[in-house]
């Protein structure tokens, strides 16, 4: 199966970083943003950029540090923008909507998606986002986590938000899944038939109901749903069976009777 690709659409949401003092947070959310498809990084301030750190840690986005665009303040970095998202993990003293990155996803995808442009707004990694930066949103947003220990790395917030958003993308998993055929009722019934003869041949039935065993074997495997490679599989080892009980046969055979 061929890769599925990226929805277009995703050119239309941005990933804003007001005042940043790690060059390593900068590659960092770069390459979880290009993990999760989107590319368009926008840097406010930032203390060091560009720098060789940010793009280590970028590994393979550094396409996405490239094209940041880095801007002095977070209105130039809102231009166009009809719905912004402040990150923010602390109470704040206004009427803005507050919601999960997992609410906010299908309304943000949908305008996204329908033309407008969408940021997520992280703040400073020490001091969060001024309230007069979260004035300029229209949306709060909270990762939600544990009320006694919450403490997320930049980046890590970024990575959480933007996998939200790319799981309402369309972007399933199947081309990861190993393409193997479902084996036959004759192919299954072909490797009873064999199971059957195998087991008759090394003496199991000599104290069992082979007819009953076998009923329920052929129950067992219709149920699991082989695959042909499993079916081979197991003839495979029933062969190796067949041939060793005829080795020890053999061997049991006195040689005077071997050589007549």
């Amino acid at each position: 199966m061929n890769k599925p690709q990226v929805p277009d659409f995703l050119k239309n949401i941005r990933i804003v970083l007001a005042r940043p003092s790690h060059p390593g947070n900068i590659g960092s959310a770069a390459r979880a943003m290009k993990t999760m498809g989107l590319t368009r990084l926008y840097l406010v301030e930032p203390k060091t950029f560009p720098s060789d750190e940010a793009n280590a840690l970028a590994s393979g986005a550094v396409d996405v540090l490239e094209h940041a665009t880095v801007v002095p303040t977070l209105v130039e970095a809102l231009a166009g923008v009809t719905v912004a998202c402040a990150l923010t993990s602390r109470r704040r003293e206004l009427t803005t909507p507050l919601s999960t990155p997992r609410e906010t996803a299908p309304e943000l995808m949908a305008r996204a998606r329908d033309g407008e442009q969408v940021a997520l707004v992280f703040g400073n990694e020490t001091f969060g986002l001024s309230i007069e930066e979260v004035e300029q949103c229209n949306r709060l947003v909270t990762i939600p986590g544990n009320p006694d220990y919450f403490s997320l790395n930049l980046a890590m917030a970024v990575q959480v938000m933007t996998y939200e958003l790319f799981s309402h993308a369309g972007v399933g998993v199947e081309h990861l899944r190993a393409e193997a055929e479902t084996a036959t009722r004759d192919e299954v019934e072909g490797f009873c038939v064999h199971l059957d003869a195998t087991l008759a041949r090394v003496g199991y039935y000599e104290r069992r109901n082979g007819e009953r065993l076998m009923r329920r074997m052929r129950t067992l495997f219709n149920r699991a749903g082989l695959l042909r490679e499993e079916v081979d599989i197991l003839r495979g080892f029933l062969k190796q069976v067949q041939r060793t009980a005829d080795r020890a046969d053999a061997a049991s055979v006195p040689s005077e009777d071997r050589e007549a």
